[in-house]
């Protein structure tokens, strides 16, 4: 805990089996909740999540990485976390900075805390490849234009959330795919969140999960989308279900459709439950 507040740790996993453990065991212990939620790996990630005995819940198959996030962030709502914290259970981001991520928000500085790999000015020393970059400077001034911010990068994958904004934001109506991020972050300036950042080293080497350039592609035209619905609805001209208050959302007790079926719990002894 922190400040009396609950702190949950989620890692969506898909074929993280080489890398699990390392990450695992840098997360600090004052995290209460530590989930896995697995995207029907084909290698032994789950066995990997029950040994280290994280609660460890199963897709029925490849649902797709923003569906992932969905499961992983009504499973820690409804396990009573007030902070959550998504890690990539790849070991491409620390985990050494939950404890700052964490605390930003038990402490209310910010309901949304960023690991930015652009704050530190060493992105492309820690071996970002040279077109990630330069399309991540790119998409990055574009959406501050449209969106009115100024964030030193939207395509992090290391994120903290309060309880607050996860019961709040429509992520329901959100893709199942990579640009998933990309919309919540929208939401949250949509709907006037408090956003900071801190400075995040990122390791790049061979086991770290990484998209390939045509899906690179397709996240980075679904960015300019979301981005442009997201101008066309603050002036007025348009409406979209992602940017709509009264979406559905992920709050405890709620029906949701990505959880049934296609969804089972993984217990530290093997057996399975609803």
């Amino acid at each position: 805990m922190i400040n009396g507040k609950r702190i949950a740790v989620v890692l969506p996993a898909y074929n993280a089996e080489k890398t699990l453990e390392a990450t695992v065991r840098e997360l600090p212990d004052l995290v209460d909740i530590r989930i896995l939620v697995d995207d029907h790996s084909t290698d032994r990630t789950i066995e990997v999540a029950r040994r280290l005995g994280l609660q460890s819940f199963v897709h029925n198959r490849n649902y797709g990485y923003g569906r992932n996030q969905q499961t992983c962030y009504r499973e820690a709502l409804a396990a009573g976390a007030d902070v959550v914290i998504m890690v990539h259970p790849d070991y491409q981001y620390t985990p050494l900075l939950v404890t700052a991520m964490a605390s930003m928000i038990a402490y209310d500085v910010y309901d949304v805390v960023l690991g930015s790999r652009i704050l530190g000015g060493q992105a492309r020393q820690d071996g970002m490849p040279w077109w990630k970059y330069v399309a991540n400077r790119f998409l990055t001034l574009f959406e501050n234009t449209l969106l009115g911010a100024k964030l030193s990068e939207y395509h992090t994958g290391y994120r903290a959330f309060s309880r607050t904004v996860l019961q709040e934001l429509p992520l329901l109506e959100n893709s199942d795919d990579f640009v998933f991020d990309n919309q919540m972050l929208a939401q949250c300036v949509m709907f006037g969140f408090r956003m900071g950042e801190v400075s995040c080293p990122t390791k790049y080497f061979p086991e770290a999960s990484s998209i390939n350039f045509r899906r690179s592609v397709q996240y980075g035209l679904g960015v300019v989308l979301t981005s442009v619905q997201f101008r066309l609805q603050k002036l007025g001209l348009a409406h979209f279900g992602i940017f709509n208050r009264k979406g559905r959302c992920l709050g405890p007790g709620l029906d949701a459709p990505y959880y049934s079926p296609g969804m089972s719990e993984t217990t530290n002894d093997g057996r399975s439950g609803g």
